[in-house]
């Protein structure tokens, strides 16, 4: 397995990892009240904290371990992310898009700021995964 597909790989388990965790405890600190008076922020900023520390930490160690493998990069790897990387942005598009639609609307911050978290995770999810795609079949499609 190539080392971009590692590194794919590894983005899209602690993507869905970290948030799970912040739903988590942001449903747990709602405990059956409304969710927009739930205090957030900070368990947002310590979520997608841990997720760019634990990608950089793993990356780190994947690189120690093969050290060579972290270096070699093709046209291949290089297409496969640049594909990756485009598909992703899509959601970050989508992700402001609505926020400003929803911040001229007057929606509350809980959810304009959910919203924008959501699409980053699912930005890097689709990308990851369009990547792992890529790496498992014959590419350029």
């Amino acid at each position: 397995m190539a080392h971009q597909e590692k590194r794919a790989w590894t983005m899209l388990v602690v993507s869905a990892v970290v948030y799970a965790v912040y739903v988590a405890v942001i449903l747990n600190r709602a405990d059956g009240h409304q969710l927009t008076a739930t205090p957030y922020a900070a368990a947002l900023l310590w979520t997608a904290g841990a997720g760019v520390v634990a990608t950089m930490v793993i990356d780190m160690s994947l690189g120690m371990a093969n050290p060579r493998g972290s270096r070699l990069k093709d046209a291949r790897d290089r297409e496969i992310g640049r594909v990756g990387d485009y598909t992703g942005q899509s959601f970050v598009i989508i992700g402001a898009t609505a926020a400003m639609l929803m911040a001229m609307a007057g929606w509350d911050r809980f959810w304009i700021a959910n919203v924008v978290y959501l699409c980053f995770i699912l930005s890097a999810i689709l990308g990851s995964v369009t990547k792992i795609i890529a790496y498992r079949t014959s590419f350029p499609w």
